[in-house]
């Protein structure tokens, strides 16, 4: 049985640095929760009883506060205190805290500074399966805490931790507005469109590893990253526009080119997700440097152009992008798409607040050593389903973006692939009727694109390609590939039956 003790010790430096990070952080956690505690009396007719009943929320929070603070000055002094006493008065300080920051009346720098006091004291909780302190533990308790995970203030209020690691140290009030727009945008996502946010966050989670260190180093919150994946690609690292905006963030080929991407030995970067995480950075940290810091502007060049949205900034007098002078003037696209971000972004932060549950993923990451030949497409016959909705395909996939899906791969090829994965390469796919059944569907299925290192003269339009997918198949341009066929910018309007000339393209 677990036995719960308290034990004195320091959280040391990185206490002070949560709280500061957090302090500014929870106005706008306030603010968002605010927002929701406002419209929620919207209703009532008595503002003023309203006001009273936050204001006696706010007292139940201090006075259960001073009682833990209490007990922590009486156990400084020597006194023995029970311990479930102690416990009993932290569990009764979570919820009024809680809900003290949910309400505007709530002296926000009030809970984190009583917290820090609780934690200067040394408050923390210690878990030992033992009815005695071990050596360990009392080495614990001359150590200062080296880990957020210790301090009190973000173990018994887990939106605030999660909030902190999110945004690494910047505002949330800088990010997201509950006006109408984004509002707006979250019935989107919570009606029709929670099937795609639910499978963005699936394929989010699998690139994660690869995409999120990139924001992280750069300051940028996590919650932003995954907004743009939601809305950009749904987390589809092949994913190509109509437009030509390729990859897991949607960059057009020349804006690629200023940030870094483009083609290496063939293959287009764009599509590589930490490459294009690292440009995404780029790009958005340019933006912020020349509108102020806002980030609705800096969504809205990185959809419409940054050349359109720093001359309606300028021309607006330094306007904020809600402002008409600004937002009224960009097509509907971008209108929607600013909103569509920043609703992702919140729900990312705040799912139980709407009832959605994204689902818990083990996508811990490994390397697979093929033991024979085989493709992504075989590959993922012979894994099966497993615990997924919907099989293996897209992870791989978007694991191993350079190697296309019939294509040969030798033994002894790695990829990269969840480590959960490696089990089950090892018990279907090295041998057994599930792996003869994998190579006999693979080899029925002829492609109709050669594979990585053939060279091909022409192609055969078929139903869905596009002239972007095609050309990024072949390895040429999108403009090379349409000049050498006569087909026309900026639709580059192709249809099914049409014989495209590839003599301009080249794979390697």
């Amino acid at each position: 049985m677990v036995r719960w003790q308290w034990k004195l010790g320091t959280l040391g430096r990185d206490w002070r640095q949560i709280c500061s990070v957090a302090l500014g952080l929870l106005v706008l956690n306030l603010g968002l929760a605010g927002c929701a505690a406002q419209a929620t009396r919207a209703g009532h007719a008595d503002k003023a009883a309203d006001t009273e009943q936050d204001e006696q929320l706010v007292r139940q929070f201090e006075a259960r506060l001073d009682a833990a603070l209490t007990l922590m000055e009486r156990l400084r002094a020597g006194e023995v205190i029970d311990d479930d006493a102690l416990r009993a008065a932290r569990d009764a300080l979570r919820e009024p805290a809680q809900t003290c920051l949910s309400l505007p009346a709530c002296d926000h720098s009030r809970v984190l500074s009583g917290y820090e006091r609780l934690a200067g004291e040394g408050l923390a909780i210690h878990s030992d399966s033992s009815e005695e302190l071990t050596e360990a533990d009392l080495a614990d308790a001359q150590t200062p805490a080296d880990s957020a995970s210790e301090s009190p203030l973000l173990n018994d209020l887990p939106e605030v931790q999660r909030s902190i690691s999110m945004l690494n140290g910047r505002e949330l009030r800088e990010l997201i507005e509950l006006n109408t727009p984004v509002k707006a945008a979250m019935v989107e996502w919570l009606t029709w469109m929670r099937p795609n946010l639910i499978t963005a966050y699936e394929n989010y989670q699998y690139l994660r590893y690869l995409m999120w260190p990139e924001y992280e180093k750069a300051g940028l919150p996590e919650a932003l990253l995954f907004g743009l994946l939601a809305k950009e690609s749904g987390g589809r690292v092949h994913a190509v526009s109509r437009a030509g905006a390729s990859g897991p963030l949607q960059f057009m080929y020349q804006t690629g080119l200023g940030y870094g991407l483009g083609r290496v030995d063939g293959f287009d970067t764009r599509f590589d997700p930490q490459l294009s995480a690292r440009a995404s950075v780029a790009y958005l940290n340019d933006r912020f440097a020349e509108l102020n810091h806002n980030l609705e502007l800096a969504l809205a060049a990185y959809n419409g152009g940054e050349g359109r949205i720093r001359r309606l900034y300028a021309g607006s007098g330094g306007k904020p992008y809600w402002d008409r002078r600004i937002r009224g003037q960009l097509p509907a696209e971008t209108q929607d798409y600013v909103p569509m971000v920043l609703a992702a972004a919140w729900l990312f932060l705040h799912p139980e607040e709407a009832g959605l549950v994204f689902p818990t993923i083990d996508a811990t990451p490994a390397t697979l050593v093929l033991q024979q030949p085989t493709s992504l497409n075989e590959l993922t016959m012979c894994l099966g389903q497993g615990d997924t909705r919907e099989g293996w395909f897209r992870v791989l996939r978007n694991l191993n973006p350079r190697l296309q899906p019939h294509a040969p791969l030798a033994a002894g090829t790695t990829l990269q692939a969840p480590r959960r994965l490696v089990d089950d390469y090892q018990r279907w796919c090295v041998a057994g009727e599930r792996l003869q059944l994998a190579q006999q569907l693979a080899a029925a299925s002829k492609p109709t694109v050669p594979p990585v290192g053939a060279v091909a003269s022409a192609y055969r339009v078929r139903k869905g390609d596009s002239l972007h997918g095609i050309a990024r198949r072949y390895g040429c341009t999108v403009g090379t590939l349409a000049s050498a066929n006569g087909i026309r910018a900026p639709k580059y309007l192709i249809r099914p039956g049409q014989t495209l000339q590839l003599q301009s393209c080249s794979r390697s």
